[in-house]
């Protein structure tokens, strides 16, 4: 399971923002464009906490426990836990994130129903993501099939899959935007809270 290698590689994970900085403020500054929420908040796959902390985010989950301890050294109220099952009562939070996390979930819809769960009426829901037929992800893509000790795990999808994911959950996307990365890109998706559709 992916998480035991995020625990196991946590110090490296984390070094990462610092050697690649530029690229990484640029991603923060995808979502600082478009966000637009009441707190709190809360992020899902909250790994190290970099990106919770220079967005504001307060709260954190992550299965991985050596991950969560650098996140709550940064201030996250960080909990070890997963994104199928929340450890938070419905209707709780203006917004949640998913920062380059949907990848290595096993179960994407769950995901997205549970965050749909814990958000109140109206709330936003934020993704970033690297799309899979974007030059970035097909860079990732060949890493992984090197055999790349992260991306290995992943499963990269198209924005088009993750359009169909967030309406099948009961999410409207409202913003789409680019970090502007090179190779292109890293993409952050605003969606809004709906009624999950009901099957009949």
């Amino acid at each position: 399971m992916s998480e035991k290698i995020f625990d196991m590689y946590a110090e490296d994970y984390d070094r990462w923002y610092e050697e690649h900085k530029e690229e990484f403020m640029k991603e923060v500054e995808c979502f600082r464009r478009i966000v637009d929420a009441p707190k709190p908040w809360l992020e899902i796959g909250v790994g190290t906490g970099r990106f919770a902390y220079e967005l504001g985010i307060e709260y954190g989950v992550d299965p991985a426990e050596n991950m969560i301890r650098f996140a709550r050294r940064r201030g996250i109220i960080s909990i070890i836990g997963r994104g199928e099952k929340l450890p938070f009562p419905d209707n709780f939070f203006g917004a949640v994130f998913i920062i380059v996390t949907i990848c290595f979930v096993e179960n994407p819809i769950a995901v997205l129903k549970e965050a749909n769960r814990v958000l109140r009426d109206e709330g936003k829901l934020y993704i970033g993501l690297i799309p899979r037929d974007y030059p970035l992800g097909q860079l990732y893509l060949e890493k992984a099939s090197r055999g790349h000790r992260f991306y290995s795990s992943a499963k990269f999808y198209t924005i088009d899959e993750i359009i169909a994911m967030l309406k099948e959950t009961g999410f409207k996307i409202t913003k789409i935007a680019e970090a502007g990365l090179e190779p292109k890109d890293f993409i952050c998706i605003e969606a809004i809270k709906k009624d999950i559709p009901q099957r009949i």
